[in-house]
């Protein structure tokens, strides 16, 4: 992963990805998911965002992963919590009550340390991470989460020749190529989010979908 990029971000407080609310895409979508009460779910590249807390609002437990340590302090700092630390493996273990995120690189996450997930919600790792990335990000994912995992994951198009990322564009048929191997995708929505992302309009950008798709793990 671009380490030294997002901890330079964090520690510029560069983060317009972080959104100050939660996402309406998730509130809409992730019912339909049918997951019982107290599921985990592992959330990747989770930052510091409030999707982790409405979701333990609403009786999930919540692993989020985050390269950086600034992300991960701040939470729970804004939270007005303090959560125990603990050494997990390569990684550090940020935990209080429903709320947990492993802070480290995602790639060095073992199906060990998600073994308690059933779940996945996923609205800024994909987007994140350059073509390049992308598959391996896929393949680790089917290697870690175990048989019958269900979950959202939330991508954006646009025309990419049109603005550098990240966010970077994401297609549908690249979704449903990533995840071919062992998963069912289906895309739930898709909104013109365009006018409430000003970023997006400074650049001269086009057009931007918001898409959400289920993902359903054999």
């Amino acid at each position: 992963m671009q380490h030294e990029f997002w901890q330079s971000r964090w520690a510029r407080n560069e983060i317009g990805f972080h959104q100050q609310s939660v996402n309406p895409g998730l509130q809409r979508n992730w019912p339909g998911l049918g997951l019982p009460e107290e599921s985990q779910v592992l959330v990747p590249l989770c930052g510091k965002s409030l999707d982790m807390l409405w979701l333990a609002q609403w009786g999930y437990h919540v692993l989020g992963v985050e390269l950086a340590e600034r992300a991960a302090v701040d939470f729970f700092t804004e939270l007005g919590v303090t959560p125990q630390v603990t050494e997990d493996g390569a990684l550090c273990r940020y935990s209080f009550e429903r709320l947990e995120i492993l802070q480290g690189d995602f790639f060095d996450v073992t199906a060990e340390q998600v073994a308690g997930c059933s779940a996945l919600y996923d609205r800024a790792a994909l987007i994140a991470l350059p073509p390049d990335l992308r598959a391996d990000y896929a393949a680790h994912l089917q290697r870690i989460l175990p048989p019958r995992s269900r979950g959202l994951l939330v991508t954006l198009e646009y025309p990419q020749a049109e603005m550098d990322g990240p966010p970077f564009a994401v297609l549908a048929p690249e979704v449903h190529e990533l995840f071919a191997e062992d998963w069912e995708v289906t895309e739930v929505e898709r909104l013109d989010v365009l006018a409430e992302n000003p970023k997006f309009l400074k650049r001269g950008v086009g057009h931007l979908d918001e898409v959400v798709f289920a993902l359903r793990r054999g």
